[in-house]
């Protein structure tokens, strides 16, 4: 039966936090979400322009109309801008205080703006952070509730010591205010957890403490202890952070589906590689293949590893005239191919795949005839360190030409050093692409 969560907050027009964040996390975690909206708000990424509370007796009736029949395995709070909203809330919750609580003291939006009366701050610490499982404030948050200001993780610990005397089973301080690493801090009134994830430089922000909350009570939907809800919920959104696409004019939301979106462009790339292999098989085209014989390679968008980048283990032949691949193509089956498109994407993330074809002065002079832009690098002035490094000349030797033309050239070759064939090597966007070049490069090279 499916995990089933309820969350209770406010609506956010803008869809990048409040119920929608909320559920739309439910859904990437595999969890069916209810919602019962305690405000509506006029929202987008630059603030909020209006808000309109619904009365608490409503806010309360929808908790009871769904828990009542449907049930679930958790429950999450969010904006819940008065006290008379928070204290329908504690009673209606009272009735099912067998269900995990995740309470979010959300008090301000990404722009600044009041969510929270200031003088319901006392309301929500007598009245529901006693019955929450889990509470997560933010820094800010954190000190409304406590009066302690922290700097460091000292001070985050602190603060969850104070914030358990208040009577929820687990605290979870928020760092993503401080500088450095994004840091949590996670009591239990036995022992401190650390959890520290890189900080990702973006200013899709918006609804971040919303989509870990609900991260976290998806979590406890589906069984998890509460250490590895948090976990699971930190790692989540790191990643939503990380593949966010800038939307509005201000904090934009993050990505709440990037994993989904990832899987679905993961088979995408295989099957763009498929298609180019076959296309290079049906061409009569294995004057393009080396003696290394070649490959041919594409990452997925803000790649960052070679697993992010499939290519052809046991690399495509040359089986007479033609080109022919051993196996299907696979992420991670070429660090040489990888290191190559990490690089070029560092420059432009749109430079996504690459093929090594034979160096011939007439295929490299193909390349110059057909206007492409053509650059080399020397192996022979690779630094000693560099060279001490397996597999790392083509990234030294891809990155010092893109340093050099100030751009990632179509073509990129070396002439080889003791042991090391000289090689050609076709950049561009997509597989299909790099194809297009390819072949174009060897019909012209044989005079056609």
């Amino acid at each position: 039966m499916i995990p089933v969560a309820l969350t209770i907050a406010g609506s956010d027009s803008g869809g990048g936090a409040g119920i929608q964040a909320d559920l739309k996390t439910f859904s990437a975690h595999g969890v069916y979400g209810m919602s019962a909206v305690t405000s509506v708000t006029a929202q987008n990424t630059l603030g909020v322009q209006a808000v309109h509370n619904l009365p608490p007796e409503a806010v309360a009736a929808q908790i009871d109309s769904v828990l009542s029949d449907i049930g679930a395995r958790a429950v999450k709070t969010g904006m819940l801008a008065n006290a008379e909203i928070i204290a329908a809330v504690a009673d209606a919750l009272r009735a099912y205080a067998d269900i995990p609580l995740v309470v979010d003291p959300v008090m301000l939006a990404k722009s600044g703006d009041a969510l929270l009366e200031p003088e319901a701050v006392s309301t929500l610490i007598e009245r529901l952070v006693p019955l929450a499982v889990v509470v997560t404030p933010n820094l800010d948050e954190a000190k409304a509730l406590t009066g302690i200001e922290a700097s460091d993780v000292d001070g985050m610990k602190a603060i969850a010591r104070k914030l358990h005397e208040m009577g929820p089973r687990h605290v979870v301080v928020k760092g993503g205010h401080l500088e450095g690493p994004a840091v949590d801090v996670l009591f239990d009134n036995a022992e401190f957890r650390i959890f520290e994830a890189e900080r990702i430089d973006t200013r899709s922000t918006h609804g971040t403490g919303c989509t870990f909350a609900s991260a976290i009570a998806a979590g406890l939907a589906k069984g998890a202890g509460v250490a590895e809800a948090v976990e699971s919920a930190k790692a989540y959104l790191t990643g939503a952070l990380r593949h966010a696409e800038p939307l509005g004019g201000g904090h934009g939301p993050v990505h709440h589906f990037h994993e989904l979106y990832r899987d679905a462009e993961r088979l995408s790339v295989l099957d763009q590689l498929s298609a180019a292999a076959r296309r290079l098989e049906s061409a009569h085209a294995g004057d393009l293949v080396p003696e290394v014989q070649c490959n041919l390679g594409m990452g997925l968008s803000g790649a960052q590893s070679a697993d992010d980048v499939a290519a052809f283990p046991g690399r495509l032949i040359r089986v007479r005239r033609d080109i022919r691949s051993v196996a299907p193509p696979e992420f991670g089956a070429s660090s040489h191919v990888a290191r190559i498109i990490l690089t070029a994407m560092r420059k432009d993330p749109a430079k996504r795949s690459v093929m090594n074809i034979r160096y011939d002065e007439s295929i490299l002079g193909a390349c110059r005839g057909l206007g492409l832009s053509v650059a080399s690098f020397d192996r022979h002035e690779e630094p000693l360190e560099s060279k001490r490094r397996e597999g790392s000349t083509l990234e030294w030797g891809t990155a010092r030409v893109i340093e050099e033309q100030g751009f990632v050239p179509d073509i990129v070759y070396d002439l080889g050093d003791e042991g090391k064939e000289p090689m050609i090597r076709v950049i561009a966007e997509t597989p299909e692409r790099v194809g297009d070049i390819a072949l174009a490069v060897l019909e012209k090279s044989r005079g056609k």
